[in-house]
């Protein structure tokens, strides 16, 4: 039976896309980390292609590796601060949905109601925010700390943070601020809620000095694959970004996730679920072959290999062939990484029987999201069967190079998403929450 609603679609922007090589390549733009004309185009490009939202990832380091490889890489090195550059951006659009990350475990709770209530405003009730516990040491050097937060505590911490920050979020009532210029009252006094928060990681007080978001709550966004991040995802978030290279882990993960949801009392269309997808688009097989095999050719081996020892939590490959097979690999749990991302890597490579050079090119390319080529058509009709398999909500579309790869889907993709009837023709509402259908919560407060 086919779905009634509709296909939900997020641009994820890296500056300069999402292949390691996307900064080389002749219609992706070097300087696109520096370059806020770049980001404006880009976001420009996926409002005219109706998508929900832009998303961008964040990260307080630069990427520890090898200088050989990082300094032929343009991928987590510089980048703008993403909730400063969304701001910007969005004088910039009027429709599009704005998402951000910020690190549970570097931020404070106040500090983040704050910036995505303000962020909310000024958009008049588009942001969301990434919620992401942090999954790299180098992080916890620029922070004060000798080690990260270990796995399982990172995500007792995020759970905590959350609800502080939607607690921060209904500091004052929707309709609290009367501007009553006769009477001489501001704001109504019952109107106003302190938190008086205490909990194992954090004292907050409160109240937030900002009213509540024109959203009530900007979109809760969440990324983490893990079984805690599951668990975390199921209680707090409303879109779920995810790696799922195959239909069949996607559908296993929708299903498992959806049940999940229902035991927080939460219904399941609550969640909107979008695995990663990287679209390489061509009026033909050969000419998106050619794309691929261009990206390919402007790989240098040496960030290829350091880009797949970073995904398996900064294990040292340099002393194995590279067409050789992987190595045996210690257990996650002996690794402060992604739990989700390192194991995707190792059953890749084991499933398929890759050699280390193969693996790396995969990685290198999708960063374990699915990876798919073909005509507008073909790929359309892709995401249509996995959208209809429920495999998937939508997709977070993650263009291998900006902006020429984003051109493409925008100009021939989603043409063929809306002649299918899957995909929107224009935005029917102003807010994130509209574009997604998502209800918008009731103050704690409320009667």
């Amino acid at each position: 039976m086919a779905r009634r609603d509709q296909l939900r679609l997020g641009a994820f922007f890296n500056p300069t896309g999402h292949h390691v090589a996307s900064w080389r390549h002749p219609r992706g733009q070097a300087d696109g980390a520096l370059n806020l004309s770049h980001y404006i185009d880009i976001s420009r490009t996926a409002e005219r292609g109706k998508f929900d939202m832009i998303f961008l990832a964040d990260q307080q380091y630069v990427r520890p590796a090898r200088l050989e490889a990082i300094s032929r890489s343009a991928q987590y090195i510089v980048q703008f601060e993403p909730l400063t550059l969304l701001s910007a951006i969005s004088m910039a659009t009027t429709h599009i949905g704005l998402v951000s990350t910020a690190t549970t475990s570097y931020f404070e709770p106040y500090h983040v109601a704050r910036k995505f209530a303000s962020l909310d405003h000024i958009t008049g009730g588009r942001a969301g925010w990434n919620i992401v516990t942090g999954a790299n040491a180098a992080e916890a050097y620029n922070f004060g700390r000798d080690a990260h937060y270990a796995h399982d505590e990172r995500y007792d911490r995020a759970a905590e943070f959350t609800r502080v920050v939607t607690g921060l979020w209904d500091s004052w009532d929707d309709d609290a601020f009367v501007f009553d210029k006769a009477s001489g009252v501001y704001f109504q006094p019952d109107k106003l809620h302190s938190l008086e928060h205490k909990g194992e990681h954090f004292k907050v007080k409160g109240p937030l000095n900002i009213a509540r978001p024109p959203q009530g709550y900007p979109v809760l966004v969440q990324a983490g694959s893990s079984p805690k991040g599951r668990g975390f995802a199921a209680e707090f978030a409303e879109v779920v970004f995810t790696n799922q290279p195959t239909l069949d882990q996607a559908m296993e993960f929708y299903r498992a996730l959806k049940d999940q949801v229902t035991t927080f009392g939460r219904a399941p269309d609550d969640v909107k679920i979008m695995p990663g997808l990287s679209p390489i688009v061509g009026r033909t097989i050969a000419e998106a072959e050619e794309k691929l095999h261009e990206l390919e050719e402007l790989t240098h081996p040496v960030v290829l290999r350091e880009i797949l020892s970073t995904q398996l939590g900064g294990f040292d490959l340099a002393p194995y062939p590279f067409d050789g097979p992987l190595p045996e690999l210690p257990p996650h749990d002996g690794i402060n990484a992604s739990a989700s991302s390192y194991q995707k890597a190792i059953d890749m490579a084991r499933d398929e029987k890759l050699t280390i050079r193969q693996l790396a090119k995969r990685v290198a390319f999708a960063r374990g999201k699915a990876f798919v080529l073909g005509t507008p058509s073909q790929i359309a009709e892709q995401m249509e069967h996995w959208f209809q398999s429920e495999g998937a909500d939508g997709f977070n579309i993650a263009p291998p190079y900006l902006p020429g790869s984003l051109d493409d889907f925008v100009s021939m993709v989603v043409p063929e998403l809306q002649r299918r009837g899957i995909f929107r023709t224009e935005y029917s509402g102003r807010t994130l929450r509209d574009h997604l259908g998502l209800k918008r919560p009731r103050s704690r407060y409320a009667t």
